[in-house]
């Protein structure tokens, strides 16, 4: 069965971004970033929320595009319409079922790019497999948490940690569920 891969820049105090969606502060160049990108190559699918994929508009995304051409996009909304949808691009209202079978199909492990909330609400779930995280050496003090406004307990397996230069660390760890 495949994963769920949660591969998210936070900051040593869990923030995803700070206000307004602010990633000032994080680190955007060397090692750690070269090896995230390379790491994107591995997978073909992408589930995000609508928040996360509205993000990339701030950076060149054009609606109704994908910002992982190599990768089918999964964008979950109740609200979220586009023109022009590129065909790598599926916009579904949250919904477990699908995500579950999603797991089910063949391919590489999935892709959970960003969004607190909808990663607060997978990890509910206890959807989510595997969390990388590339620790950022900052505390922003608020914004926008790692798991939104989940509240559940889980433990943790750390599999690989390694810190590189400009001191990001990628982290990656299991979820222990049971």
């Amino acid at each position: 069965m495949k994963r769920i891969v949660y591969y998210v820049a936070t900051t040593i105090d869990g923030y995803i971004a700070g206000n307004h969606d602010s990633i000032d502060g994080f680190v955007s160049e060397g090692a750690a970033v070269d090896k995230y990108l390379n790491d994107l190559k591995e997978f073909d699918t992408v589930i995000m929320g609508r928040r996360t994929y509205e993000f990339g508009y701030a950076y060149g995304l054009e609606p109704g595009q994908p910002p992982y051409p190599h990768m089918q996009h999964y964008i979950f909304s109740n609200s979220l319409t586009l023109e022009n949808i590129h065909p790598k691009v599926h916009i579904r209202p949250p919904d477990l079922d699908f995500i579950k079978n999603l797991k089910k199909e063949k391919g590489t492990d999935i892709y959970l790019c960003g969004g607190g909330l909808f990663a607060g609400w997978l990890l509910d779930q206890e959807l989510i497999d595997i969390l990388k995280i590339k620790l950022n050496p900052l505390i922003m003090g608020e914004g926008i948490r790692l798991f939104g406004d989940s509240k559940k307990k889980y433990k943790t397996k750390l599999l690989h940690q390694k810190t590189y230069d400009h001191q990001l660390s990628i982290l990656e760890y299991k979820l222990l569920y049971h």
